[in-house]
Order: structure tokens, then sequence, then C-alpha cells
């Protein structure tokens, strides 16, 4: 009989019921203030927990132990130590005390740091974060981190998170006093991220270098059959994809990560896994677990686990959608619409988005997620927020603004116990409320969700703290009168923020215009609004990055866009050179020996050799354009002019390639097409 997996939930975190029976009281209770208050911990309390944590990680079959930390590459970094070390007379010992803990070296030169660092500034330091469990993986303890440089600047994303989690936390948590709400301490961020994927044989997946070295097929004429007929969604699970997942939910419960739910998605061979709320930081901490985990347990099952945003033209896309409610310590969320202060924080955020459309489009901004904003699969690059006409009437009446009719109503006969929906789902909008939380649904798939949660935190945060100036003026008897003057200002002068109609129309375009909402196409065009007036002075007073942090990660952002671009036009140029005109010129051999005796053969020997012609027109281009050398004033500017010369001459060379696949032979052709990877 198989052992029932859900016993095992939780055995690879070192968090709560296990930290609590291996620690002294004592210790125990000082890791909680430090945890809740980022105190710090004394020396014996942390050599106590490290002592604790070595020998159950040694329990379970741990080697050795790594600080994990967020780089700013989007990814997770790690540099494995060995528990094993010697004593003065050279005897084997097992050493892990509480500074090693704490702090660890990694090299600090080779990271990505937008001239935080030069190559030759090696030192860079991680940092235990503790509000994060640590866990085992391959035998590894991982140590949840942040990374900083020698001088202290932030080198990762984790630590810019964690100081918005603390700034939205005080904000809200005293304007929750100030509202009667006393026994309010903390407010958290909770985040809920779902991540979709597609899966494909691995067979194939070896023969594309495009999809090994891109992520994504640079060329590849769309199947027979797409995403057309609408039964791939929610339809029955593939037995061998089934397996998979099960294999993934037993990793995931192992590391105490609730993966709730899973799914087919929309395009074929694309699903979706989706896990319970987490604290924001732990949300992002366990998304970049699921992604690896992903990998691997596709490896095992034979498949290749594609996490870019467009892997496939022609279907749907992926992305990552980051469920967002600030929750108390009591259990309010101020985001229900049953509470009291639904109205004001609602307000806050209308505002905050508003004001900071930019901010938001930068978070959502990589290489990838170009080819599925506002491409009818997910939310357009124009900032807007759905709230549905239920919760605009709550907004409007608490204002003292005339409300609407709502039209349709959700009513199921026979289950009344069972309850309505407050508002309907809009998907095509980028920021939407879905029942007690909103839904940023632009992230991409492959992206980190560390900065679309710092944005909120810190927009929201921002626009809290002013309603406090405001009340801090104020007489408490008038506090009501002031907030409700405070959100019929912001539904009337923000407002045009509000859209609960078609994001995918040219209509809502044109509207969005008319309203003086800004549309930023692609990731570069974002990366150019960081270092705004208005964003440097939002981020800088509040505490999250210093105006050489904000710099660096707008030179980073640059670069990977730059490294991106560049390196889907070597590979486009390689698979060109040494695969596509090499199967053309076998099939114009093949149709000169027929088109003497063939009308079809002539044709299809004239219709190869045109598009032959053409191909090398439009590969000479590229190849001209990729390897011509300029001088730029910075990586931004750099990036930009790549993304005017560089991408139309991708896309007209894929236009070539894939007319031709269009009419070449299956027999020969020496990529896995479509149709072999997607059925």
């Amino acid at each position: 009989m198989e052992k029932n997996v859900f016993e095992d939930f939780g055995m690879l975190i070192f968090d709560g019921e296990i930290m609590k029976s291996r620690l002294s009281k004592d210790t125990y209770i000082k890791y909680l203030e430090c945890k809740k208050s980022a105190t710090q911990l004394d020396k014996q309390s942390a050599d106590e927990i490290a002592s604790a944590m070595k020998t159950w990680a040694i329990e379970h079959g741990c080697t050795h132990y790594t600080h994990w930390f967020h780089p700013l590459t989007g990814l997770t970094a790690e540099k494995h130590e060995a528990f094993i070390d010697k004593d003065s007379k050279g005897n084997a010992i097992i050493k892990f005390n509480g500074k090693t803990l704490i702090k660890g070296e990694p090299d600090a030169s080779s990271f990505p740091s937008g001239g935080l660092r030069s190559t030759f500034e090696a030192r860079g330091y991680t940092y235990w974060d503790v509000t994060s469990p640590a866990f085992i993986r391959d035998n590894v303890l991982c140590i949840p981190s942040v990374f900083v440089s020698y001088y202290g600047e932030s080198l990762d994303k984790k630590g810019p998170l964690l100081k918005s989690i603390a700034f939205v936390n005080e904000k809200c948590t005293k304007l929750l006093n100030m509202l009667g709400h006393e026994d309010v301490t903390e407010v958290k961020p909770n985040v809920g991220l779902e991540q979709e994927y597609f899966l494909i044989d691995r067979a194939q997946y070896k023969k594309r270098l495009d999809l090994m070295l891109t992520g994504r097929t640079l060329f590849g004429d769309s199947a027979p059959k797409g995403q057309e007929f609408e039964d791939h969604y929610f339809g029955s699970i593939p037995s061998r994809v089934h397996a998979f997942m099960h294999d993934v939910d037993k990793e995931l419960w192992k590391l105490g990560i609730y993966a709730k739910t899973e799914h087919n998605e929309v395009a074929p061979r694309q699903f979706e896994l989706a896990p319970l709320f987490a604290e924001a930081n732990v949300a992002v901490d366990q998304n970049q677990v699921i992604m690896d985990v992903l990998k691997r347990m596709a490896y095992k099952n034979g498949f290749a686990c594609l996490l870019h945003e467009k892997p496939f033209g022609g279907v749907n896309g992926s992305g990552k959608h980051n469920n967002y409610s600030l929750c108390a310590n009591t259990g309010l969320n101020v985001f229900d619409p049953k509470t009291d202060v639904f109205p004001v924080f609602t307000a806050c955020l209308i505002k905050a988005v508003d004001t900071y459309p930019e901010l938001l489009r930068i978070s959502a901004s990589n290489p990838g997620n170009d080819f599925r904003l506002g491409c009818n699969e997910a939310p357009p690059a124009i900032i807007s927020i759905f709230l549905g006409d239920a919760i605009e009437n709550i907004i409007d009446e608490y204002a003292g603004i005339s409300t609407k009719e709502t039209g349709r109503v959700s009513k199921i006969e026979g289950f009344g116990y069972v309850g309505s929906d407050n508002t309907d789902r809009n998907r095509t909008s980028p920021v939407a409320f879905t029942g007690n939380k909103f839904e940023f649904r632009m992230l991409g798939s492959s992206a980190s969700g560390a900065m679309p949660n710092v944005v909120l935190d810190t927009i929201i945060g921002d626009e809290v703290a002013s309603v406090i100036a405001m009340l801090e003026k104020t007489a408490k008897e008038d506090y009501e009168k002031v907030l409700k003057a405070y959100v019929k200002d912001v539904m009337e002068n923000h407002g045009r923020v509000v859209y609960g109609k078609n994001g995918y129309s040219q209509e809502w375009i044109e509207e969005a215009a008319r309203r003086g909402l800004p549309n930023i196409t692609s990731s570069i065009e974002a990366v150019a609004h960081f270092d705004s007036e208005k964003n440097v002075a939002l981020l800088t007073k509040s505490g999250i990055y210093t105006e050489k942090e904000i710099e660096a990660r707008k030179t980073v952002m640059a670069e990977q866009y730059i490294s991106s671009i560049m390196l889907e036009a070597k590979t486009m140029l390689s698979l060109v050179d040494g695969y596509v005109v090499p199967n053309m010129v076998k099939e114009i051999e093949n149709y000169s020996k027929a088109a003497a005796y063939s009308k079809y053969a002539k044709e299809k020997l004239e219709k190869v050799s045109s598009l032959l012609d053409e191909l090398g027109t439009a590969f000479t281009k590229l190849k001209t354009e990729a390897f011509a050398t300029k001088e730029y004033a910075s990586e931004l500017e750099k990036g930009l002019d790549i993304k005017a010369r560089i991408v139309p001459l991708l896309a007209s060379l894929r236009e070539v390639v894939d007319s031709y696949e269009k009419i070449a032979s299956d027999i020969d052709y020496p990529l896995p097409t479509y149709k072999e990877m997607l059925y």
C-alpha cells in the first residue's frame, strides 16, 4: 500500500512546530520576535538555532548548506558549503554556528549589478532572511538570504521586497489603528502566484536549438489545429502529464508549499499550477522553488518545461498572476468589501495605480512578456483597474456619489446557501478585483514575483501615508467626513484608471488615450521611466532603493533586454545557416529533377527558389545589423536602438522561414514542427 503523501507535508522545511520542538522556549520566543520586528539575534540564540538546524538537516541526509538568494538575474543562486571541517588537530568535525548561519560571502563580481560592483571588486555578502523558512533540496540545506555589496547596496530582489513589506506594514497598521482597529499590530501583504507553463517531449526539445538557448521557438508555422476548438482548457489531463504533476505535488508538499490547483490551460501543451496564499516574501521564494521543481520533474518524466512567456507563436503564451491582499494579524483583510475600511483602502489603491502606472508596467517588463501584453491573451500594456459595478457602487455610496444599475447579478437557483460572488471577473484588466483581493495579471511566467510586489507595497503604502497625514491634521470626530471627501476626490480625479469593459478592444486603446493613460508597449520603453523624477522620489523617500540602486536596476534591465534580443538574433542566424538553407537547397535539387515532367514540381521549385532568395536578403540584413559596431551613451540608448533596428528584422526573417515551412517536406524538415511538438 502506497504511503499517504500528505504525511510528508512540510518535512523538508525548518519552521513552525519543528523549530519549536528543537529549540529552548527562550530562544524560540527570541526567534519569533526577530522574525516579527527585524531585531537582531544574540550570539547564544543564533548558535542554538544553527545547531538545531544543522542536526535536523543532517538527519535528513544533508552534507552541505547554502545561502540561497535572488540576484538581479531574476533566478536564484547558491554556493554550497560542506558541514565538514577540521579541528585544531586536523581531525574531521561537523561545524555550523550562528555566525555561519547569519552571514555568507559569495563572489559579487560576476552577478549583474548595473555598475554597483566592478569586476575587480569581488566581495559581497548574504544575510539570513529569518522571515522565510530554511528548506532542503537535494541534500543541501537552503537558507533564504538577502544579497548586498561590500558597501551595503542591494544586489538582489529579496532585499527591496523585505523593505517594501516593512513599509506597507508600518503605514497600514498606523491607519487601521487611527480608524478604530487598535488591536491591529501588524499588516502583511499576502500573495498567491499562479504559474503557467508548457510541457513538450524532451527528445523534440533537444532538437530545437532556439528553445534550448532562448526559451522560445524563433521559427515555426502554426499547426493545422491551434486552440480554436477551445477543447484543451480544463480538459482531461493526459496520464503522462498527470504522473508529472503528481511528482511535482509530492516534492512541493514536502517543502511545505500548498500546491493546490492544477489544470490544462488554454493553449495545447500548456498547464497551470496555483498554490495557496502565503506572506509575500515567502510566496515569492516558493514561486522560485516551484519553477525549479517544474523543470526538474519535467526532466524526470521525459519532458522539457518551458517557462518563457511565448514559446510558440499563434497560441496563447504564459503568465503569472499575482493575487494580492493586505491582511492584519487580527484576520482583517482591508480589501474585503464587508469591512468598514474597504472603501478607503481601495481608494488608496486606485489613486496609487493612477499615479504610478509606469512603475507597475516596469515591474511586469521583460523581453518575453512583450509578446503577450495586449495580444488577446494577457492584459493590455495600459494600466487600468477592474472593480465591477457592485464594488464601484460600494465605494460611490460611501463617498456620496450616485450609484448605477449593476445589471446582471450572480444567481444560481437551488444553491442559495453557497452565496453569490460580489463581482464577475475581467481577464483583460491588468489589476482586477476578485472577491477580496486584487489580481495583478500582467506578470510574465518566467519572471520573479519580487518586483511587482515591491511596487504594489510601495505605492499603496505611500498613498496610505498621505491619508494618515491628512487625518493627523483632523479632529477625530471629523475622520469619517474627511475620509468620504477623500474617496470622492479619488473617484472623481483618479477614476479614469477604472475600466470594466473589454481591454483588448481598439475602443479601449482610443478611450485610454483620451483619458491620458500611458500605453507603453515594450519592456525597454518601460525601463526608460524607472528613474523619472516622481519614481525616484517615491522609491527613495520610502527607503526601498537609493538613487544608485534605481540607476543600477535600470541598467541591468536594459542589459538583459539587449542580451536577450542579441541571443535571439545569433541563434536565428545559426539555425538558418545550419538547418534551413541546406534543407531548401536539397529540396530545390530534388524538385529540379522532377520539374521537367511535373508542372506541380516546377511550381514548387519556383516557390522554394524564390523563398531562398528572400531568405538570403533577410538573413544578410539581420547579420549586417546584428554585428554592426555602434557607440552608445547608455545601455538604455543601446536597447532602444536594438528594438528599432533588430527586432523588426527578426520578425521579417521568421516570416520567410515560416512561409517555407508551410510548403516544405515533412520528411526532411530538420526541426520539429509545431504539429509535432504540440500534438
